[in-house]
């Protein structure tokens, strides 16, 4: 039984279990999805993804990680909440879908999701996102969630498609209680 720790209309956030890894492991050595990930050259074994998990237990305190689950409680991609810095109330939020699961709007309610526990629960006052300019659905995700763009690096990560920009976003808790 995964315990369910926010649940939306199309997609809930639940924890993350072992049996989950081998798909996470297959989705992140998908060209296709990675190719927007922080390094789209990566080739990760399923040992180097279960010490990943294991590794969850000991970054509690920077990390949160959930799994994205459909309505049918499938887990359909992940939501990563890291370099969580309590002293300042920030962090910064990462997600990816597995490919069968793109266009349905899970993505932007499990972002939706998150932001709720980064603020709520977290007690956060700020969160920032990263994204290539060549990921025009991420960038679609994190401003239906009211994220603003706040800087650039230009022609700064080398992906499949050549030099592309990396955008910087951000959002206020207050932004988001509007």
């Amino acid at each position: 039984m995964r315990p369910v720790i926010l649940g939306g209309e199309k997609v809930s956030l639940g924890a993350i279990l072992k049996e989950d890894i081998q798909k996470i492991w297959k989705w992140n050595n998908d060209r296709e999805i990675v190719k927007t990930l922080a390094d789209p050259s990566d080739v990760s074994t399923l040992e180097e993804w279960m010490k990943w998990y294991e590794s969850l237990t000991t970054k509690k305190l920077t990390k949160r990680a959930f799994a994205i689950l459909n309505e049918e409680g499938e887990i359909v991609g992940t939501v990563i909440v890291s370099g969580i810095d309590f002293r300042n109330g920030t962090a910064e939020i990462g997600y990816f879908l597995g490919r069968e699961y793109w266009n349905r709007g899970y993505a932007s309610e499990a972002v939706k999701l998150t932001l709720e526990y980064c603020f709520r629960y977290l007690n956060l006052r700020k969160v920032y996102a990263r994204t290539y300019e060549n990921n025009i659905a991420s960038i679609r995700v994190l401003e239906k969630n009211g994220f603003k763009l706040v800087g650039r690096l230009r022609k700064h990560a080398h992906t499949p498609d050549g030099y592309v920009d990396v955008l910087f976003y951000d959002l206020f808790r207050e932004e988001w209680e509007k």
